[in-house]
């Protein structure tokens, strides 16, 4: 047993994502701009990526100044998006998601190790995550819920894209963007939106979906993003198919 406790860390990072990230999910599937989030994701690794050899060492509350300056970006650019041609929004999004990814291909082109770099990206590494680490994440966490269940109505809608940039970026750099967008859309869409659940019960499947990935990456060896994604799906399918619906808690995460 005492050799698995090097998994606590790891676990609580996931704990902390899944209170954070799956509030933010269901605002973003509320607003119908769901490529909104991965774009915004894929902005703040683009701008990582670009300061690791720009501004290696200079980072904001433990977060790479480059990422968020890149992922606020983003965010002005959907804010644009959704204020100019709604209609054509998706698009729109998609065309910013390429862009940023195709930049980060250019940002590590003449980079030895740039295809590493690429990768971890796009799954992270969850499962190697330090205790220091998860102080932004904590901090962070505790905006999200005070935002999700104090905040009016107006606030919460003039605040939510910044939040999101700030969210996004912490957990990006730890986690990867496949790991962010699965935690962000899969349990709120199953449980929320197919099923009536609230957000609790969202983000104990989405937290549970992480905790059987971690497993199984360091049991088996095998990358953990992919893992915990499929996990994630996993659980959250179970949830939705096992459980009947319960009354709403969404006012009270």
């Amino acid at each position: 047993m005492t050799s698995w406790l090097w998994l606590l860390t790891p676990l609580g990072a996931s704990m902390l994502m899944a209170l954070s990230l799956v509030p933010l999910g269901y605002r973003v599937l509320a607003r119908g701009v769901v490529f909104a989030d991965l774009a915004i994701a894929q902005w703040a690794a683009l701008g990582s990526l670009a300061g690791m050899s720009l501004l290696p060492d200079h980072t904001v509350a433990g977060l790479p100044a480059s990422g968020l300056l890149f992922a606020f970006i983003a965010v002005a650019m959907v804010h644009l998006i959704l204020k100019w041609v709604p209609e054509h929004r998706e698009a729109m999004i998609g065309i910013l998601y390429v862009a940023g990814a195709s930049f980060a291909t250019l940002v590590v082109s003449n980079d030895p190790h740039g295809a590493q770099q690429l990768a971890r990206t796009l799954n992270g590494d969850l499962l190697w995550v330090t205790g220091p680490a998860l102080i932004p994440l904590v901090t962070i966490t505790g905006a999200v819920l005070l935002w999700q269940s104090t905040a009016s109505e107006r606030t919460r809608s003039l605040s939510f894209l910044p939040l999101f940039a700030v969210a996004v970026t912490t957990t990006v750099n730890m986690a990867g963007i496949y790991v962010v967008f699965a935690t962000l859309i899969v349990a709120p869409l199953m449980l929320c939106f197919l099923r009536g659940h609230g957000l609790f019960a969202a983000a104990a499947y989405c937290f549970s979906g992480h905790s059987v990935g971690l497993w199984l990456s360091a049991s088996l060896d095998i990358p953990a993003g992919p893992a915990i994604v499929v996990s994630i799906i996993a659980c959250s399918l179970f949830g939705a198919i096992a459980t009947q619906k319960l009354p709403s808690l969404r006012s009270s995460i």
